[in-house]
């Protein structure tokens, strides 16, 4: 497991590869907060290389957008989601919950 973040002009990209459960899913919490630390509210979260997501992996995302959202700072948004990840994103009824873009070059576009 490799987390990693690379600064733009408008946001910060994090990225991780592997598992995101109840081992790896604190680290993933830390190092979103260090970019919040940082007075940065938009943030792309780059999926490509994550291959499984627990429910620990959904609250820390569901935790850093409402910190994103609150006062209107900015979101989290995600970026190269696999398939099943985003199957059951639908399955929970959480799709609508985070913007979704095919590639992180659209997702940072975007802000």
């Amino acid at each position: 497991m490799a987390i990693t973040t690379s600064e733009y002009k408008h946001c910060t990209l994090v990225k991780m590869d592997g598992r995101i459960d109840s081992n790896t899913g604190d680290s993933l919490m830390e190092a979103f907060e260090t970019v919040q630390e940082k007075g940065v509210y938009k943030i792309v979260f780059d999926m490509t290389d994550v291959e499984f997501m627990s429910s620990k992996g959904w609250w820390v995302l569901i935790q850093t957008q409402k910190a994103c959202k609150r006062y209107n700072r900015g979101e989290l948004v995600l970026a190269s989601v696999p398939q099943k990840i985003q199957d059951s994103l639908d399955l929970v009824g959480m799709n609508h919950y985070f913007n979704m873009y095919d590639d992180v070059i659209s997702a940072v576009g975007a802000f």
